[in-house]
Order: C-alpha cells, then sequence, then structure tokens
C-alpha cells in the first residue's frame, strides 16, 4: 500500500479512497437520520453520528482542515469518516477515525490515516499529528501503528501515538 495521496481541490486520494470534506446536506442527513444512497449499508455507525454532531456544532470543522468523509473509490460509496481537529495547539494537531463494520479488516482506516497525516504534516502550521486511544481498543492501536505513529506515553487507560514529519514512513 502507497503512503502516497494526491490533493485535488480539498479531497485526498489514495490508492483506494477518497477522503472528502463532509457536505453540508449530509450532516443534516445523518442528524435527521435519514439514509442517502452512496452511503455503506451501515453508514453511518456511531462514530459518524457524533462526528456529525460535532461538526454542527463547529462548522468550521468542515473547512479542508477538519473532518472528512471515507468514500471506497471501488464502489463509491461512504465508508467511514475521519478527520482533524483543527487548530493546532503548539504545532500538534488530533486525527480521528472510524469505519462502518462491514469495511473493517481492509486496511482503509490505516490508508486514510496515513493520507490525512502526511497531508496535515504538509502545513505549515503542523509538526506533530497525534491521537490518543484507549487501551481497550488495540484494533483502534494497530491502525495508527500502520498509519505510522509511534506510542509514545501511556497511562492506566490511555495510549498516546504520534509522528513528526521526519518520522512519516515513506511506503
Amino acid at each position: 500500500m502507497s503512503s502516497s495521496f494526491s490533493l485535488t481541490g480539498t479531497d485526498l486520494t489514495t490508492d483506494r479512497l477518497v477522503l472528502r470534506p463532509w457536505p453540508v446536506d449530509e450532516v443534516t442527513a445523518v442528524l435527521e437520520d435519514r439514509r442517502m444512497a452512496h452511503w455503506a449499508e451501515d453508514f453511518p455507525a456511531d462514530e459518524g453520528r457524533v462526528i456529525a454532531g460535532f461538526i454542527a456544532d463547529r462548522p468550521d470543522a468542515l473547512s479542508p482542515y477538519g473532518q472528512r468523509q471515507i468514500i471506497e473509490r471501488a464502489s463509491g460509496l461512504v465508508v467511514g469518516a475521519i478527520g482533524l481537529f483543527w487548530p493546532p495547539s503548539d504545532g500538534a494537531l488530533e486525527i480521528g477515525y472510524g469505519t462502518v463494520a462491514s469495511r473493517r479488516g481492509r486496511g482503509y482506516a490505516p490508508e486514510a490515516t496515513r493520507a490525512l497525516t502526511a497531508y496535515a504534516l504538509t502545513l505549515p502550521e503542523v509538526h506533530t499529528v497525534y491521537a490518543d486511544v484507549e487501551l481497550s481498543n488495540p484494533a483502534s492501536a494497530r491502525v495508527l501503528e500502520k498509519a505510522g505513529l509511534h506510542r509514545w506515553s501511556e497511562d492506566e487507560t490511555i495510549a498516546r501515538f504520534r509522528t513528526t514529519a521526519p518520522e512519516l514512513p515513506q511506503r
């Protein structure tokens, strides 16, 4: 798998995915519990509903530096959500992600995380991308490791992962 991405307008494209800022009408559809034809059957999962609520409370989350849908290129279906929690704090920026159950195990989450992390590290205000994961969620920790982030600390419940521009792997 490649860690490369291409940027077309505000879309990030990888080998198998498109990461596109959420359209306002789709945020509204999630909040109103309406289905869209181009969503995977199990989208939005709980994480998608949480992100839609976050976006509704913070319209700036729809900027090119904010929240995105994960779209499977082969089918054109929305299969998850990923995002940067803008603005950065002292050059560090948090990333979060989730894919629907029907698409887990295909490597989409690490592929999307690698691409959005690489993109974030091209921004002049950002030198570090990080994520916190509950220790009870080892699958999410594996996603971050596969995406090139490194565990740098933990406590009784949370593992903290991060990467900086020079650390990002070239695959």
